[in-house]
């Protein structure tokens, strides 16, 4: 017996678009649909919306899922950087906000920020914070996305362990989601442009280096909640470069942006790109070594996992094609070549606000899930 929440699926995925077509799909009876189908109408998770082919007699409504009565806040937490935005229940955005904002300046500085962005961005659109069904937050580190904890993060002092879903729970009494902020851009990016692939590995190169693995659709999160630490995969062990680990010859150490920019005697990543876009060729030779160094490590992960992409994102995505070529020339080189055959190694199609789709998404999917609705409706008053 199908519940309210498996029905809500079948119209969301498209296998269903009318009562009938669901009655014959799951053979309930007509009475158990309608009852399914009036508990989301009445609790707003889909509506009525046009009529669809009529084999004869009445056209039968087409049920649709209704992404206004709910809304999403996601927010995007870089070392340099908060993005902020409001959206409905499609992931669609109805308002946004970023500033330039360091992480280190620790959590009641930057999570204060971002409660006051969310409400000014509710204020601005005029909802109600009673139509938030779930917020999520992305952030440079490894986090426990089951607890809303950071486990770890060489770029985050002061937030180890910090209880972040709680305090944005202060203000909202909703579902919060933490997670790392490149498995949200690989998420973002898959959703957006790639779901035709089985898997994607995004690459985020800006102070750091992060990546987020994206198999069948869901996160690839390991055991440890670690995967896709590839900026402390050490190459140079003698390397005199210690990296924000501690370690010496990590893959971070010498080829992220901030190491870039050391190199060139600049302070930031984005100083390297201003360099590069503006034709320097000192910049434009340590960018495209950067990226050959990186490429040393994801030839082993397209050994490994085969995927379909490697997306390019962060600060060093906007160098154009040369941290890129960098990449390239390594990964075909080391690599087999009917492991390359149908790989395409491209940049960022969101740029700097694939967090924030991918935040979205994961929150969507999740108060959209079978269990979470019919939890709701369990709890929904008469």
């Amino acid at each position: 017996m199908l519940t309210a929440g498996q029905i809500l699926q079948l119209i969301r995925n498209g296998s269903c678009r009318t009562r009938k077509e669901l009655i014959e799909y799951t053979g309930l009876s007509r009475s158990t649909i309608t009852d399914r189908v009036d508990r989301l109408i009445d609790a707003g998770y889909i509506h009525e919306s046009g009529v669809g082919t009529s084999g004869g007699g009445r056209p039968p409504s087409v049920l649709e899922v209704d992404a206004t009565k709910r809304l999403m806040l996601v927010a995007d937490l870089g070392a340099t950087h908060a993005r902020v935005a409001l959206t409905d229940l499609a992931a669609r955005p109805m308002a946004e906000e970023s500033t330039e904002m360091r992480i280190e300046l620790g959590p009641e500085a930057v999570l204060s920020w971002v409660r006051q962005a969310f409400q000014r961005m509710l204020d601005r659109t005029g909802r109600p914070a009673s139509e938030v069904c779930g917020i999520g937050l992305d952030l440079p580190g490894s986090v426990d996305h089951t607890t809303g904890r950071v486990i770890r993060s060489f770029l985050m002092p002061g937030w180890d362990d910090h209880p972040v879903g709680d305090a944005i729970g202060e203000t909202y009494d909703v579902p919060i989601l933490v997670e790392n902020d490149a498995n949200a851009m690989a998420l973002g990016e898959w959703w957006s442009f790639w779901r035709h692939t089985d898997s994607l590995i995004l690459i985020k190169v800006s102070t750091g280096i992060g990546t987020g693995i994206v198999l069948d659709g869901s996160i690839y999160r390991g055991v440890e909640e670690a995967a896709g630490n590839i900026g402390h995969v050490r190459i140079r062990e003698t390397d005199d470069r210690v990296c924000t680990c501690g370690s010496r010859g990590c893959v971070a150490s010498l080829a992220s942006g901030h190491a870039v920019a050391g190199d060139l005697g600049q302070e930031l990543s984005r100083d390297v790109v201003r360099l590069v876009q503006a034709g320097d060729p000192e910049a434009i030779a340590v960018t495209q070594e950067a990226g050959r160094t990186l490429g040393i490590v994801l030839a082993t992960a397209v050994s490994l996992l085969n995927p379909g992409v490697l997306v390019l994102a962060g600060d060093m995505a906007e160098t154009r094609e040369h941290y890129l070529t960098g990449i390239r020339e390594i990964v075909y080189r080391r690599s087999l070549p009917y492991t390359t055959r149908n790989l395409e190694i491209v940049t960022t199609s969101l740029g700097d606000r694939a967090g924030i789709v991918g935040m979205a998404v994961i929150v969507m999917e999740h108060v959209l899930s079978p269990s979470a609705v019919d939890a709701a409706l369990a709890t929904a008053v008469p």
